[in-house]
């Protein structure tokens, strides 16, 4: 049985809600589950539910990356931190994927540095689904590269197709890439060649050219584009769902006559509620490298963090490495 093991250290509710998650998730996995962090404490935890013995098992990790530690400095010296151990059992063939809601930094230099790109792959990417009116889309890169060149993007949507295709089950999925106009001539020198580039793929379904304002009506189901744009469009998006949460309690409260309506309306802001609910695919994966890495929310509770394990096990069960190592392995060099 495949290992998924699990920064039980790593996040600002840690460890109970990561030990929490992951005993939910083992319910529902046909993987074991490894717990890396100080044994004392993971057991501690552990202890407080039943759980299969055959199923999760603890790592011991006797030190901790904090979210304030230099992330290249922190993956040298701290070499004997959950985090650290974690990638090592990927790269040393122990686990299959690993999950940890630590240190973004950290964790994205380590998995380079320690997991390792697939051959053929520039640059590893990090996916993020964001709710839509359609249901989920995959926005990668969302903070691996912030400077990206035309190659990098084109790569992004293979490893996104690829992704979406086995873990979200559409088939054929279709790729936009991120633009300030949907006119092919639109754009700055990157996104123009990236454009050129995504047009001849024949790997992917690519749709052209996606506009902001049309990502959340769900227009693609993988958006391309550099971790600069890609960052600004999670970070605006999670900030403006929230305020407009805040602004319509603010407005359901305002009165007698709103508060009645609120209370005859409360099945419907359930269901969308439900709607939006990340549970399911909590986690960014970060693609292209030789195993899964899925960094979690630094605030995951367990509830995200059992979405990030059952994310891992279709990723597994999707043979998802070896397929993007098929589809980007590089040209043979003529003789």
């Amino acid at each position: 049985m495949q290992v998924i093991a699990v920064d039980a250290m790593g996040g600002d509710n840690a460890p109970a809600e990561i030990v929490l998650g992951a005993v939910n998730a083992s319910k529902e996995v046909n993987y074991k589950i490894a717990l890396v962090g100080k044994e004392d404490v993971v057991k501690a935890e552990l202890d407080k539910y039943q759980y299969d013995s055959d199923k999760i098992f603890i790592v011991n990790a006797d030190e901790v990356i904090e979210n304030c530690d230099t992330p290249t400095i922190a993956i040298k010296k701290k070499r004997n931190s959950s985090m650290v151990i974690g990638m090592n059992m990927l790269k040393n063939g122990e686990a299959a994927a690993f999950v940890s809601a630590g240190n973004t930094g950290a964790l994205l230099t380590g998995a380079t540095v320690i997991v390792g790109r697939i051959k053929g792959v520039e640059r590893p990417a990090l996916g993020t689904m964001l709710p839509t009116e359609k249901g989920f889309t995959l926005l990668i890169d969302a903070g691996a590269n912030v400077d990206a060149k035309p190659s990098y993007l084109a790569q992004f949507a293979t490893m996104g197709s690829i992704y979406y295709e086995n873990v979200i089950g559409v088939k054929e999925p279709k790729v936009g890439l991120v633009n300030i106009g949907v006119e092919e001539e639109k754009g700055n020198a990157v996104v123009k060649e990236a454009y050129g580039l995504l047009k001849e793929k024949k790997d992917i379904n690519f749709i052209g050219n996606v506009e902001a304002r049309d990502i959340s009506r769900g227009e693609a189901h993988v958006i391309v584009c550099d971790a600069f744009v890609g960052n600004v469009i999670l970070k605006l998006m999670e900030g403006f769902s929230k305020s407009l949460l805040r602004i319509i309690k603010k407005e359901l409260m305002a009165s007698i006559i709103s508060k009645i309506g609120a209370v005859i309306a409360s099945g419907a802001f359930k269901r969308v509620k439900a709607y939006f609910d990340y549970d399911e695919v909590a986690g960014a994966p970060f693609l292209g490298l030789k195993a899964l890495v899925v960094k979690a929310h630094g605030s995951s509770d367990h509830k995200d963090i059992r979405g990030a394990i059952l994310q891992c096990s279709k990723f597994i069960e999707g043979d998802i490495v070896t397929k993007i190592a098929e589809k980007l392995q590089p040209e043979p060099k003529a003789e």
